[in-house]
C-alpha cells in the first residue's frame, strides 16, 4: 500500500527543504550571495577564525560539498574579492584559503541574515527537538 504524498515523510521533507531554501535564498539575495557561496564563505571565515587556513579539500569536507563544485564556487568568491587562494608552501598543488577583509565583513552579516530566516522558518516547531531530529537524520553521531 503506497502512501499519499501528504503522508510520505520523504515527500514532506522535500517540500519543507524547498521552502527553507527559498527563504535562505531571499535572505542572501540583498548581500549578493548564493546559498552555496554563503556556506563556503561562512565555513572558511569560521575556520580562519579558529586559526586554520584550510585548503579546498578541507573546506569542502567542512561544508559537506563536492570538491569540484567547491573549487568553482571559490573562484566566484575570489572574483568578488571575498576569498583569496594562495599556494601552500608545503604543497604547491594545494591552495590555502583566506577570507579577505571584505569577506570577513560580509560573513557575519550573511550569517545573521540566514539565522533570522531560520528563526522565522522554524518558529512553528520546537527548535531543540527539530535540531535533534535533523541531526539524527543527517547521520550525526553515527
Amino acid at each position: 500500500m503506497s502512501l499519499a504524498p501528504g503522508e510520505s515523510p520523504g515527500f514532506l521533507l522535500w517540500h519543507a527543504t524547498l521552502r527553507w531554501q527559498r527563504a535562505v535564498t531571499a535572505a542572501l539575495a540583498p548581500l549578493g550571495l548564493t546559498h552555496v557561496q554563503f556556506v563556503l564563505l561562512a565555513c572558511a571565515w569560521w575556520l580562519n577564525g579558529q586559526g586554520d587556513r584550510p585548503n579546498q579539500l578541507a573546506l569542502a569536507r567542512q561544508a559537506g560539498t563536492d570538491v569540484k563544485m567547491t573549487s568553482q564556487v571559490l573562484r566566484a568568491l575570489e572574483t568578488k574579492g571575498l576569498i583569496e587562494r594562495e599556494v601552500d608552501p608545503a604543497d604547491t598543488r594545494a591552495k590555502r584559503l583566506r577570507v579577505t577583509e571584505a569577506g570577513a565583513e560580509l560573513a557575519p552579516r550573511a550569517i545573521a541574515a540566514v539565522e533570522e530566516a531560520d528563526a522565522l522558518f522554524f518558529e512553528p516547531v520546537a527548535v531543540d527537538a527539530t535540531i535533534d531530529l535533523l541531526g539524527r537524520l543527517a547521520g550525526r553521531g553515527d
